[in-house]
């Protein structure tokens, strides 16, 4: 196992700069996710990792020792790709023994760490099987026990959930979670999936164009966005644009004048999650404003409401149907009132 540290790493192609700059330390045995949008330079960080991009400028270290110029096979990672890459030709048995052959292990201990590897993602007993012999969530698992044959120094995981559907990607990424825990490897994953990133992550790295916006961990990230893009891709946020006018106010550019919990003077973006909107009387609370109910989706745990305000603002409402047939009901139409605290407000410069 090792750490990982990627310093001032960028990779251009001509006058398109796809990485600009990126430094991280990953701590050995920490399971850090890369999280952006398509485009966003998550996956050429990740095969500069793994060697098979080389870096325009910047050095990539494991532990102490410089990788940055060293092929893909003298690295010791494993990766698993989003398509799986299986030989379809080769068992299972032979997929996951395909690195250790090319390494010349005797067979006999070719035998014990396949039937090692299969072991500890649940396949035991199939090794003989094709690859279309079995469904996509075993043909990731075998994927995954080839990276971990070889008793990799670093994990990689590129979008390994996106070609199974939402339950077994559920079932598939808990497990994923579970065995880099046991086997304590260092692992990063790339993934544009946020609940999928919010599940199994340490820490967060979340990218646009080509640079790390933030990194820390869920509850940092959700809780203390550093920009507006943080603040949306990282759950869902309700945005008013705006300046603080006087001591814990804010006044949007709409015109309304909502409380918050202290902030400097100066243009600034205020952002309300969705869930920490309440939905009907406010008893004379802060930030009650009225409005009209838009749109309805019921979600079976929540229920969620697009209200329009009679500023214009649209504003999402996150309910929890914790007593399902005592929860209030607004149709399309109606008149409601809404209502947050002055915490609840996020200021972001």
């Amino acid at each position: 196992m090792s750490s990982v540290r990627l310093d001032a790493v960028s990779k251009r192609y001509g006058d398109h700069v796809a990485v600009r700059d990126i430094s991280l330390d990953i701590a050995q045995g920490e399971f850090l996710v890369l999280l952006g949008p398509s485009g966003c330079g998550k996956t050429t960080t990740l095969r500069m990792i793994a060697g098979f991009i080389e870096p325009s400028g910047g050095r990539i270290f494991f532990g102490n020792r410089d990788v940055t110029e060293l092929p893909p096979y003298r690295r010791n990672t494993g990766l698993v790709f989003q398509g799986y890459a299986l030989f379809p030709h080769l068992s299972v048995f032979e997929n996951v023994a395909f690195g250790l052959k090319m390494r010349k292990l005797a067979p006999a201990e070719v035998e014990r760490r396949v039937q090692e590897a299969l072991r500890l993602v649940r396949l035991e007993g199939l090794g003989e099987r094709m690859p279309r012999q079995l469904s996509g969530g075993q043909q990731q698992r075998v994927a995954l026990a080839r990276a971990l044959v070889i008793e990799p120094e670093i994990l990689l995981l590129d979008e390994p959930l996106s070609n199974l559907d939402a339950k077994l990607r559920n079932e598939v990424r808990v497990e994923i979670r579970q065995l880099q825990r046991r086997l304590g490897l260092t692992t990063v994953m790339v993934t544009h999936d946020q609940e999928e990133a919010l599940s199994v992550a340490d820490r967060l790295a979340v990218m646009k164009d080509g640079e790390v916006q933030q990194i820390g961990s869920q509850r940092q990230l959700y809780n203390a966005p550093r920009n507006g893009f943080v603040a949306d891709f990282i759950g869902r946020s309700n945005f008013f644009a705006g300046a603080v006018t006087a001591p814990a106010r804010f006044r949007t550019e709409s015109g309304l004048e909502i409380a918050v919990a202290g902030a400097a003077s100066g243009e600034r973006l205020l952002a309300v999650r969705p869930e920490r909107i309440r939905l009907g009387p406010a008893n004379g609370g802060a930030n009650a404003f009225c409005g009209t109910v838009e749109f309805v989706s019921y979600l079976g745990a929540t229920t969620e409401y697009a209200v329009r305000l009679m500023s214009g603002d649209l504003v999402a409402v996150e309910m929890h149907n914790v007593r399902p047939e005592a929860s209030a009901v607004h149709e399309v139409g109606a008149a409601v009132e809404i209502a947050w605290d002055p915490e609840a407000c996020q200021l972001i410069a």
